[in-house]
């Protein structure tokens, strides 16, 4: 039995820098940054006190209307997906007031929605002033009567409702008149990968004809901020904030903490097809594994990271330890997960090298997280957008602020500068690797849709 072929014909973003996709790619090829000093709130006392902001945004008010309350990670997603649909073909979902579906002709029920997106922001200083109102000094502890007395007087249910992990789903749901599966997952920092990967498994068992796939979030808050500091994960760069993300390189000290926005629609074949969609690649193969190894420390052999990448081979039916037909390595492009985390990096490239053998170092393998910053949860939808680019244009991103190698570090990680592979035969199969504390891994496989 031949296995359903699942394609992507839309994709949107909002990233630190932009939201049109065409302009944005333009700007990862120069080797733009998005980093520079937090302005959402006073970080000045904060150790890490920079983070590559989406500066700029507002949400369109047709969307607005939607969810007038929404927090910033669900408006990110909200206009991220209307981006996408409209680059689908099926039309602008602003003046469809919830009807999308029916107008598109598409069965409500067999539009589905799956995401890897975040928790929304918490109303940080209302909680806090709660907090210690509540805080009783002589017994060391909280009065809860007071507390809940200063809470219902500062704090607005509408908001504390919006911190749900499930309500960007409950809103793309009401934007789009989906009325098919609706799954959020939050495994940190691979959520949106795991959720276009599964978004393909569900159009391949035959339970949607279409599905609305990534991921959104914003830790760009106190408390998030305050977290990732605590957990020495985070680069404390102050000095030099747009080169403070440097994947691979051997003076790399942390990540740099984004946010935003990825979403792309995902079609069976037939229904592509049937629609006349243009389709710009076909999902090739998924792979899911955990470490079971610790709650935020990878795998240090990189067995997981490998099995995951493995799994989506199969999947693709590629060997890879075997050039394709033309002689060039199995995969063409791999981006990276490449936070710049001393960790992650020497161990994604020890995974990568165990799965690709002597083929893994002629592989281009880079991270725009050096760009972008970490987008947590949205990061994997977005950096697989730029593979898909990367078969479009036959150009490949850099890593930039890579100047100091690192033994350790010994693949090709494209530094600095983007690559034109159109002359060693372009880019026709990509992989994007995304890895999650608490040990979860995932891989997706994309390539050239050919007929």
């Amino acid at each position: 039995m031949s296995r359903t072929r699942v394609v992507i014909t839309g994709m949107g973003w909002v990233t630190p820098l932009g939201d049109d996709v065409e302009r944005v790619w333009s700007r990862l090829m120069r080797g733009d940054s998005g980093l520079a000093p937090v302005t959402r709130f006073d970080a000045a006392t904060f150790s890490t006190n920079f983070a590559s902001e989406v500066r700029g945004f507002e949400l369109d008010p047709a969307l607005v209307e939607f969810a007038p309350d929404a927090h910033l990670n669900s408006r990110f997603a909200m206009s991220a997906a209307a981006s996408a649909w409209k680059s689908a073909g099926l039309g602008d979902v602003r003046s469809m007031g919830g009807e999308a579906a029916r107008r598109a002709k598409i069965e409500p029920g067999r539009l589905g929605i799956y995401l890897g997106a975040g928790e929304g922001t918490p109303d940080f200083d209302n909680f806090a002033a709660s907090n210690l109102k509540g805080w009783d000094a002589g017994a060391r502890d909280t009065d809860t009567a007071r507390w809940a007395e200063a809470a219902l007087a500062r704090l607005r249910h509408a908001s504390e409702t919006e911190q749900e992990p499930n309500m960007t789903a409950q809103h793309l749901a009401d934007v789009f008149g989906a009325r098919g599966p609706s799954f959020n997952c939050m495994t940190a920092c691979a959520a949106s990968t795991q959720a276009t990967g599964e978004a393909a498994e569900i159009l391949r068992n035959g339970d949607a004809d279409v599905m609305l796939a990534g991921g959104s979030h914003t830790m760009i808050h106190p408390l998030g901020m305050t977290g990732f500091i605590r957990l020495t994960a985070m680069s404390s760069r102050r000095d030099d904030p747009a080169t403070a993300s440097r994947p691979f390189d051997s003076t790399r000290d942390g990540f740099v903490m984004g946010e935003g926005a990825g979403v792309l629609v995902l079609e069976t074949l037939e229904h592509a097809t049937r629609r006349g969609a243009n389709i710009l690649a076909e999902v090739a193969g998924y792979g899911a594994s955990a470490d079971a190894y610790r709650i935020t420390d990878i795998q240090p052999d990189g067995v997981g990271a490998g099995a995951a990448m493995r799994q989506a081979l199969e999947q693709a039916e590629i060997d890879p330890m075997r050039p394709d037909s033309g002689g060039r390595p199995p995969v063409q492009y791999i981006s990276a997960h490449g936070t710049g985390t001393k960790e992650n990096d020497s161990i994604e490239t020890r995974a990568v090298k165990l799965v690709f053998g002597e083929q893994a170092k002629r592989i281009p393998f880079s991270s725009v997280k050096s760009m972008f910053g970490h987008l947590i949860q949205a990061a994997g939808a977005v950096e697989l957008m730029t593979c898909i680019k990367a078969i479009e244009t036959g150009w490949v991103p850099p890593t930039i602020n890579l100047r100091h190698p690192d033994p350790e570090c010994d693949l090709d990680y494209v530094p600095n500068t983007a690559r034109d592979m159109r002359e060693r035969g372009g880019v026709d199969v990509c992989l994007s690797n995304s890895f999650g504390f608490g040990g979860q891994n995932n891989t997706i496989i994309v390539k050239r849709f050919s007929p």
